[in-house]
């Protein structure tokens, strides 16, 4: 497998001529290292978003699903991102992760939070509580009010119970403008396309699902928000790239080549897969925090024959 491409080339820090967030190319879900004792593992951060950045991504998203932030503290939360700060040098746009399912809660953080190291705020469909379509836009109402930053909504119906509906998600981006995109994650082609298809122009939608990122891209989708970009950002970039010059062979070549190690990422759920590769690559502990468990041993070896056979 060709993990590398010369011709892969880094889409710089951008913005749009109304001065929203240009969200094009690879968002890297960034996940939180551990110690074997569950300690967040400041140390190992520096060599994790040097590999993203190497990698030739295009931003960076703390605090999402992927670095199991409702298992840390605030303290925690606070140490990381001024360390990920830190090991960025400014390289990369920035985007927070502030969600919830208590709209106050989630309104109070960000009126409370020191938002200026960030270029968005990434927010996700509240969970659990399921909520209507129309309890789902004014959560959404409220956040959008709140928010002095641009807003990328966070569709992910597998983990909160409810999906954000085409219509509803339609009607938010024509009522507030600070909505400027959504992180599609429902594993429905049919509903991404239709969220590119209704959406106001200015509308970004954003792969967020790996397995889905060159159909999605193809369809009319700008990037993708991965979980896979902590470990192997070259081929996504790389897949894009040849997207941009019209080599689709190319990038089917390499979404086929990707789909086995994405497959085994999730097999165990995320990010515990994720970190089992990670691991692999010596980038980071496997360690996940409960009520996560780290991944078998039997899904390290699948993962550690997966990449020998790949590269």
């Amino acid at each position: 497998m060709m993990f590398f491409c010369e011709k892969a080339i880094p889409i710089s820090k951008q913005f749009l001529n109304d001065e929203r967030m240009n969200l094009k190319g690879l968002g890297v879900a960034v996940l939180t290292p551990f110690t074997s004792e569950g300690q967040v593992d400041y140390k190992a951060i520096p060599a994790i978003i040097e590999n993203i950045t190497s990698g030739r991504a295009d931003y960076l998203v703390l605090m999402g699903t992927t670095a199991e932030s409702p298992c840390l503290t605030l303290e925690e939360k606070q140490k990381i991102i001024q360390t990920v700060r830190d090991s960025n040098y400014g390289n990369l746009p920035l985007v927070i992760g502030i969600g919830g399912n208590n709209t106050a809660k989630v309104v109070e953080e960000i009126s409370s939070m020191d938002l200026s190291p960030f270029e968005a705020i990434m927010s996700v469909s509240p969970y659990y509580n399921k909520p209507t379509q129309e309890g789902i836009y004014q959560h959404f109402k409220k956040i959008a009010q709140a928010s002095p930053l641009p807003i990328i909504v966070y569709n992910v119906p597998s983990r909160t119970g409810a999906a954000i509906e085409v219509d509803t998600f339609v009607r938010m981006a024509h009522d507030f403008e600070n909505i400027i995109a959504i992180k599609e994650a429902s594993g429905e082609m049919s509903h991404a396309e239709n969220l590119i298809k209704k959406s106001p122009a200015h509308i970004q939608v954003i792969s967020g699902d790996d397995a889905l990122n060159l159909p999605m891209l193809l369809a009319g989708a700008v990037g993708t928000i991965s979980v896979l970009g902590n470990a192997l950002p070259v081929p996504i970039v790389s897949m894009f790239h040849y997207v941009s010059e019209g080599n689709l062979k190319k990038a089917y070549e390499l979404h086929y080549q990707l789909l086995d190690i994405i497959s085994l990422i999730f097999e165990e759920g995320n990010p515990t897969g994720i970190k089992a590769l990670m691991e692999t690559l010596s980038l980071c502990n496997k360690t996940v925090r409960l009520p996560l468990v780290s991944a078998s041993d039997a899904l390290c070896l699948k993962i550690e024959k997966a990449l020998e056979s790949a590269v």
